[in-house]
């Protein structure tokens, strides 16, 4: 294993929950007041930023998107992908579980909530939007959170290093053909000019700038690495509330209209988060994986990348549209949903360690 690796994988096992990490869903609902009252309050100003656009792109949102998710992309190691084949039956699972399960079972509560349960309470030209919102969420797994969950969860720090390093390069080649699928099969148009473009530009850019910095970082030392990442770290979340502020302002009129909407929207997401965590722990229990990959592999299962899927929205279908605010609703619930996991995880760890397989005895 390399120094470079150990280094991170020691710095992920002990770093703290940020600040505004710790109440990002207090700082969400501050944006959702905020949004709505500037909304309502200069909506002219807000109709020209929405119509800041080339090629479909809302430039001042795509800007804001870069600052949230480059910082984040950074802790991003793709050296330790060599680290897989220690972790193989933990790997595969979470890649199972975020990949084949968690897009296809979302898209299934998709249709099953939004467009039969709820379907009376929800606004009617909405719905195929809001479906596609849900999908977008389910379809890209979390990076930068995941460390923090792994943290808390006393999970393997190598494998969650890997295991991000592993679904990031996947994201750039899966993410555009598992939305078309799944958005097609939900009978909804899929803009593939579009869907490429935001991958383009949310994903494949990114991350090769933020690779370019961190080796230029990295070049410069461990503590300088480490100094740049404590001061451009609080960016990515103050370009999330900005982005969000803009969100809220656009969904003001529907969300008074209708304020049930995101209470309905974050049924599914819930269902999806729960059932996901419990099928990647199960299946790590069955596996013989110890509890310290099971936990993180539980969180990384259950998480979404949902500043991927905020952007992407906003491209495909627009800011005011359901499906952008179908994803702001998974930004609203991810951290005290996650930590509600974490701790069945950690709770659970007896009954864990009790069902594994025992040694053979020589």
């Amino acid at each position: 294993m390399s120094a470079q690796c150990e280094a991170v994988g020691q710095r992920a096992a002990v770093a703290p929950m940020g600040f505004f990490e710790r109440y990002l869903t207090a700082w969400v609902l501050a944006c959702i007041v905020v949004g709505i009252g500037l909304g309502q309050a200069l909506p002219q100003l807000f109709k020209a930023i929405g119509a800041m656009e080339v090629a479909r792109v809302n430039l001042p949102v795509g800007l804001l998107i870069w600052v949230m998710i480059i910082p984040m992309l950074l802790k991003i190691d793709f050296g330790a992908l060599h680290q897989v084949r220690g972790h193989l039956k933990g790997i595969g699972v979470t890649l199972g579980v975020n990949w084949l399960v968690k897009p296809f079972s979302m898209a299934l509560l998709g249709w099953l909530f939004v467009r039969v349960l709820f379907a009376q309470w929800l606004p009617a030209d909405q719905l195929d939007s809001y479906v596609a919102g849900l999908i977008l969420l389910a379809a890209a797994p979390c990076t930068a959170m995941v460390f923090v969950w792994s943290r808390l969860t006393r999970g393997d720090a190598y494998f969650t290093l890997s295991q991000v390093a592993l679904n990031d390069l996947i994201m750039v080649f899966a993410f555009a053909p598992l939305v078309a699928l799944l958005l097609g099969v939900s009978s909804i148009v899929v803009p593939w000019a579009t869907l490429l473009t935001s991958v383009v530009l949310y994903i494949v850019i990114p991350v090769l700038i933020a690779q370019v910095i961190r080796k230029a970082l990295l070049a410069k030392g461990q503590a300088a690495f480490d100094t740049a990442m404590h001061r451009i770290q609080p960016w990515s979340i103050a370009a999330l509330l900005a982005t969000l502020v803009l969100l809220f302002a656009f969904q003001g009129d529907a969300i008074i209209r209708q304020p049930l909407v995101i209470a309905l929207l974050a049924v599914p997401i819930l269902i999806q988060v729960f059932f996901n965590a419990g099928l990647a722990y199960w299946l790590n229990r069955k596996v013989g994986e110890k509890h310290a990959v099971a936990g993180p592999s539980a969180l990384i299962g259950a998480s979404n990348f949902f500043e991927l899927a905020v952007a992407a929205a906003i491209s495909l279908f627009g800011f005011e549209s359901g499906a952008a605010l179908a994803t702001v609703v998974g930004v609203l619930i991810e951290v005290p949903v996650m930590l509600l996991v974490v701790r069945v995880v950690n709770a659970s760890k007896a009954w864990y360690e009790a069902g594994l397989p025992q040694p053979r005895r020589a």
